[in-house]
This record gives structure tokens, C-alpha cells and sequence, in this order.
């Protein structure tokens, strides 16, 4: 079975075409700049280098034909008929409480989805838009939602409320959703797999950090409790994200400078973070550079972050009344191991010794334990695979339709 994995932004189509026989990735790229001017698709088949057409690109529907029409070419190509695709899986950001799993997409999923609108403004649009694009190129391939919010459906209300008003929430539901739960899932998976212990025994803690970043408490199996809220804003602070935040300040910026409500939404998501405290990067690794040079605003960007997640390690691990499993993920969580060091410092009351050779020798995609030999909980390093997650929930909700 071959199955294509779509994930659909608002000027981006991100895809791979995966063969489940051995799921291993068959091609994988991108369409960037949909609708506007330098649009171009970066594909790549496996085995060979990136190949880059640059095309107009007025929409999602054309984004998809111009993908079909690379991975169908005499020599690009993976396949030689789109009809070779069997079944397609799309990311969706926000389910809502409507969605505790991935499932096959109908008329009435879609309706569902786009009345999550209002919960993810900027990303069920386009998941739709990738949607309905691959309905009208791929119309043989039944199709599948993936979300990003239903593995932190098993929440208890406790832990997803807010003291608010509760009428807030019977009528806009407004709650703490979560995101980036296809990776808490995969690699809370992962780990349990490669401890050759069952998950429903394990108390996990999954680090995602990256630009954007969450943590969540993973309880036997299931998410208790996760960092982000009712948007991606909660929690950590992020490449731009302010994270955590006393709620009066907005309120503040708006009285005391004036801000507009437009104005107060992109300085909290666009302009603070790592690059509101140092000043000059989003990225992390600008800013270890920097610090590494004597930067201080730099520094104090790295120390802030990895308090951050030290304090969830802490919260966490009480939350779930003990640990035994930290797996770090994502480009920061994969790559840094200087945060993984400073994150990790002073727990080893929690049971948490970190091998400093192997923390340093972690990076650029390896897989593996950091933790000393002894150590009561084991560390992780596990590099996320979203897509593949997409991929297996689509093979098997393919598959049972067969079955009926």
C-alpha cells in the first residue's frame, strides 16, 4: 500500500508518499509561496538530490497537480499512475472535542472540521483547502484526518479547564486542547518500544521543542496533561511565542501603549520568545553561538528556556506521581545538547543523571538513551516522525473499511 501524507498550510503543501510494505519514504517535499509571487515546489525522490521548479502556484488545487505531476515523471517520479496512491492522510490542527481519533473523511467530517474554524483560524482553512485540492486530483483514494489535538482528549476536566467562567466552556468551549499530539504519541510510543515495556506501565514525559514547542505528561498511555492551551500560545515560550504569560499584561499593552488588539495578538505571537529577549534571533542556534561569545541577552534566552522546561519536568513528574521515562524531540529537542544538559541539571532528585558524552554525541537526527548507566529514569533522545503516524492511521482505517 502507498500512501501520500499531506500537510496543508495556509501558502504551503508539506507531503510524502510513503510505501507501507516497509514504510519507508518513497519522495517527500514541499510547494512554498502558494498564491503569491516566487512560489516553487522542492522535491525530492529517495536516493536522489532535491530537485526545485519554480511555477506559479495560485492555490492549493494547482499545488497538488504540480505534486502529482513530479511523483508520476519519467525520471522524478515514484510512481508511474496517481492511482498507484491508495489511500491519502492529512494533518488537521484542531479537532475540537469532536475528534478522540484519526478518521476517515466524509461530507460530515468536513463540516465538523470547518466548524473547528473559529478554534484554528489560520490552520483548519487550509487543512480543508488541501482536503477538498486532493478530493479533486486523487478522487479513487479514500482519505483520512489526522489531528493534532486528539491524543490530549483523554485529559481529565481537572487538568483542561480554566477558572473561568464555566459557562465559557459550555458555550464556546473554551479549554486547554493541546497540540503536537501525533508527535507526543509517536515518540511516548517510541520510547516504551525501545524499553521493551509496555506504555500502559510507563510514566512519560515528552519534550517537543522546536520553534514551536509543548511538553505533555503521558500517564499510562495517555496524555493527562500538556503545556499548550487553548492556542498554541501556553506553555513554553517558543522561537517567537511569549509562552506562560500573566494574562493582565495584554490587557496592559492595550491600555497603557494603546496596542490594538491586532496589535497585542503579533507581538505575543510573532515578536516575542527567543527573539523578544535577545533581540536578534528566532533561532537557537543563533543564540547559542551568540552566548558562546559573550552575547547576554543571548544567554539569558537559554537559561530562561531551559528553566522553563525544567520547571514541567518538575510539575509533571508530580502530576503523575513519579517518572520513568524524558524523551526530547523536535529541532531543538534533537540537536541541542546544551539545553538538554541545562534543562536536565539538579533533577537528579526526580532520578534524572544525564552521561554528558552521550548527551553531546546526540545530534543530527541519532536516536537513543543519554542517561547514565544506573540512572532511575531514562532519557531519551527520539527524533519525531509525525508523518509516519499520519501514514499508520491511515493504512489502518483503510484497511477496516476492506473488512466491512
Amino acid at each position: 500500500m502507498k500512501i501520500m501524507v499531506l500537510n496543508s498550510g495556509s501558502s504551503s503543501v508539506k507531503y510524502q508518499v510513503i510505501d507501507m510494505e516497509d514504510e519507508s519514504v518513497l519522495a517527500r517535499g514541499i510547494v512554498e509561496r502558494i498564491g503569491l509571487a516566487g512560489s516553487r515546489l522542492k522535491h525530492r525522490k529517495k536516493g536522489e538530490e532535491e530537485l526545485i521548479v519554480e511555477e506559479e502556484v495560485p492555490n492549493h488545487n494547482k499545488a497538488i497537480e504540480l505534486i502529482l505531476k513530479y511523483l508520476t515523471h519519467p525520471f522524478y517520479g515514484v510512481i508511474k499512475d496517481v492511482r498507484e496512491i491508495n489511500a491519502v492522510g492529512h494533518r488537521v490542527v484542531h479537532g475540537g472535542e469532536k475528534f478522540t481519533s484519526s478518521v476517515l473523511i466524509t461530507d460530515e467530517v468536513v463540516e465538523m472540521i470547518r466548524e473547528c474554524i473559529p478554534l484554528a483560524p489560520l490552520h483548519n482553512p487550509a487543512n480543508l483547502s488541501g482536503i477538498e485540492a486532493a478530493a479533486a486530483s486523487i478522487p479513487h483514494a479514500p482519505m483520512v484526518a489526522v489531528f493534532d489535538t486528539a491524543f490530549h482528549q483523554t485529559m481529565p476536566e481537572y487538568s483542561y479547564l480554566y477558572a473561568l467562567p464555566y459557562e465559557l466552556y459550555e458555550e464556546k468551549r473554551i479549554r486547554r486542547y493541546g497540540f503536537h499530539g501525533t508527535s507526543h504519541r509517536y515518540v511516548s510510543d517510541r520510547a516504551a518500544f525501545l524499553l521493551k515495556k509496555p506504555k500502559e506501565k510507563l510514566r512519560i514525559i515528552t519534550a517537543h521543542l522546536g520553534n514551536g514547542a509543548s511538553m505533555t505528561a503521558v500517564k499510562y498511555g495517555k496524555s493527562i496533561d500538556t503545556t499548550m492551551g487553548y492556542t498554541p500560545l501556553e506553555g513554553l515560550y517558543m522561537g517567537t511565542r511569549c509562552g506562560n504569560l500573566d494574562p493582565a499584561i495584554p490587557l496592559a499593552l492595550q491600555r497603557e501603549l494603546k496596542m490594538s488588539y491586532t496589535e497585542v495578538d503579533h507581538l505575543l505571537n510573532k515578536k516575542s520568545g527567543m527573539l523578544g529577549v535577545s533581540g536578534f534571533s528566532s533561532d537557537m542556534r543563533d543564540l547559542e553561538e551568540a552566548a558562546d561569545k559573550g552575547n547576554r541577552r543571548a544567554k539569558l534566552a537559554l537559561d530562561m528556556y531551559a528553566y522553563m522546561v525544567k520547571k514541567y519536568i518538575g510539575a509533571y513528574s508530580a502530576a503523575m506521581g513519579g517518572l520513568d521515562v524524558l524523551v526530547f524531540t523536535a529541532g531543538i529537542g534533537e540537536n541541542s545538547w546544551l539545553i538538554r544538559e541545562k534543562s536536565c541539571e539538579g533533577l537528579e532528585f526526580i532520578g534524572i543523571e544525564i552521561d554528558p558524552q552521550k548527551n553531546r554525541q546526540m545530534i543530527g537526527g541519532k536516536e537513543g538513551s543519554i542517561s547514565k548507566d544506573g540512572s532511575k529514569v531514562e532519557v531519551f533522545v527520539i527524533p519525531t516522525n509525525e508523518e509516519l503516524v499520519i501514514a499508520r492511521d491511515t493504512k489502518e482505517i483503510v484497511e477496516s473499511l476492506k473488512k466491512h
